[in-house]
This record gives structure tokens, sequence and C-alpha cells, in this order.
């Protein structure tokens, strides 16, 4: 699947370009970009296109490359917000750990019992480095937006393993996990805004003042 393997390639230079950036704006741009090329995923992964993969793949082009990052960009404004400033750990740190995270995960898919189809396919590895920059962002970013793309990040890596069981999973569970997806941004979208009127600040570590 050399096609697929490209995409995957350019889904793994994303993940260190994020870790990469303070911009936020451009983070939300790489991440919108990342989940239009996943959109395509499910219909290289098997020959036969039905209505099903067809639907899928144009609903998650939709949500993950259109509506959500438009949502996430608005919500940027709103606050007045451009970059992520002193991050827990710095940019080029996170993206050595990123890197890291991607050899890690080539290793680790090497180890684990897969079909014959997919043990030298990228799918794995890419899903495992996706989910573990998802998680850097996580845990290393102060700004709540940029929290938002690490959940999504981490999302976008278990989408990517779930290509491997797209014949086995029911359509109406792929659909449900995005609009699950979907309606978790709009509600962080709201509480986004909330915490910029309150507090006028988007850091989470403003959050401890809510302690009682």
């Amino acid at each position: 699947m050399p096609v697929l393997d490209s995409l995957l390639i350019v889904v793994l230079l994303l993940n260190l370009f994020v870790l990469g950036t303070s911009r936020i704006y451009a983070v939300i741009r790489a991440v919108s970009v990342q989940g239009a090329l996943l959109g395509f995923m499910p219909l290289l992964v098997h020959e036969k296109i039905g209505i099903q993969t067809a639907l899928l793949s144009a609903a998650t082009v939709l949500l993950k490359g259109i509506v959500i990052p438009r949502m996430l960009m608005h919500a940027m404004r709103e606050a007045r917000i451009k970059r992520e400033v002193e991050p827990f750990i710095g940019l080029l740190t996170s993206m050595v750990l990123g890197a890291v995270a991607a050899g890690v995960s080539v290793l680790a898919a090497r180890e684990l019992p897969l079909a014959a189809g997919h043990a030298a396919s990228l799918v794995v590895p890419s899903a495992l480095a996706t989910s573990f920059t998802g998680f850097i962002l996580l845990v290393t970013r102060l700004k709540a937006i940029s929290q938002v793309t690490g959940f999504l990040l981490l999302e976008n890596g278990i989408f990517i393993f779930a290509l491997l069981l797209l014949e086995a999973m029911p359509f109406i569970v792929e659909i449900g996990v995005l609009l699950d997806l979907f309606v978790g941004i709009f509600l962080i979208g709201i509480i986004v805004e909330h915490m910029n009127r309150e507090f006028s600040s988007l850091d989470t570590r403003h959050l401890t003042t809510l302690k009682e």
C-alpha cells in the first residue's frame, strides 16, 4: 500500500511540526490537514469500497478536516490568543520526544502479532506515534486549545489503528465515535469561552483557583 504509507509519512511529519511550533493557528491547521488525510485512508485500506466506507471517509473529512478545526479557530479568535507561551517542556525537547516516540513505535510494531499484509505497513507505527504525540501535547502545553489539539491527535492515532479493523468494526460504531468527538469538541469550545471570560486567560493552571 505505497499510497497509504506515503500519507502516513506525512502524518508523522505533521506530528513533529505540531510539537515544534508555538503558533496555535499553525497547530490547528496541521491537525486539520492530518484529519483530512485520515479521511481518505479507509478508501485505500481495502480494494472493495462500499457505501459505508465512502460515508465514513466523507464524515471524517468533514468533521476532522473542516468542522472541528473551524470551531477551534473560532474559539482562538474569541480568546484572542496566537501562540503557546512557556510550555512545560520546550519545543525542541518536544520534537525530540516525538521523534523518539516514532522510533519506539516502529520497534514496538515489529513485536506485535500482525497479519502478513500489515506487518510491513506503517499503519501501526503511525497510530502509536500519533497517540504519543497527542499525549505529549496534553501534558506539556498550558493553553486549553493546545490541549484540545492534543486530544484530537490522540483520537487520530486511535482512528489510524482502527483502519486494521475496518471490516470487523461495525460502521455505526465508527460514526458514533466521530459524533462523540464532535460533541466533545463542541463542549470544550464552550468551556474555553467561559474560561477566557472568567480568567481572561486560557492557561489551565488558573483552574486551581476553583478549589475550595
